[in-house]
C-alpha cells in the first residue's frame, strides 16, 4: 500500500512530539547522571529548535491532509492551541516552574491532532474509495 505524503508528515510530527516528550521527561533524570545530557537538557535553543521544526511540520501536514475540504475547526484550534504550549514552554513563559508541564502539555496535544488528523485522513480516503466507516 502506497503511503500518502501526508501520512509522513503525520508520523513525523508526532514522532517529534514524542522526542519532545523524551527530552522534557527523561533527560531532567539523566541530567543528574551525566553531565552532558545534562547541558543539553538545560540548552535553550533545542526548545526554540522544536518548537521551529513543529509549526511548519504541523501546519503542512494539516493542510496537505484537508486541502480538497476545510480543517474541522476543532482540530484547528487543537492545533494553534498545542503549537502555543509549545511556544510559551520554550520562551518560559509564565515562568521557567510551569516551563516543563506547560511544553509536556503541548506535545501530547500535538500528538493528538497529529492522530486525528490522521484518522480523518483514513476515513476521508475511505469514504472515496466507497468503503465510508460510521466513525466520525
Amino acid at each position: 500500500m502506497k503511503t500518502a505524503p501526508a501520512a509522513v508528515f503525520d508520523a513525523s510530527a508526532m514522532a517529534l512530539s514524542g522526542l519532545c516528550l523524551i527530552h522534557c521527561l527523561a533527560l531532567p533524570l539523566l541530567a543528574s547522571l551525566l553531565p552532558l545530557f545534562g547541558s543539553w537538557a538545560q540548552a535553550e535553543w533545542v526548545h526554540g529548535v522544536f518548537v521551529a521544526i513543529a509549526a511548519p511540520l504541523t501546519g503542512y501536514a494539516l493542510w496537505r491532509a484537508h486541502r480538497h475540504r476545510p480543517l474541522p475547526r476543532a482540530m484547528w484550534l487543537l492545533a494553534v492551541a498545542s503549537l502555543a504550549c509549545l511556544l510559551a514552554g520554550a520562551l518560559g513563559w509564565p515562568s521557567e516552574t510551569v516551563e516543563a508541564p506547560i511544553t509536556v502539555a503541548g506535545s501530547l496535544m500535538l500528538v493528538c491532532v497529529h492522530l486525528w488528523n490522521a484518522l480523518k485522513r483514513r476515513h476521508l480516503h475511505a469514504e472515496a474509495a466507497g468503503d465510508a466507516c460510521e466513525i466520525h
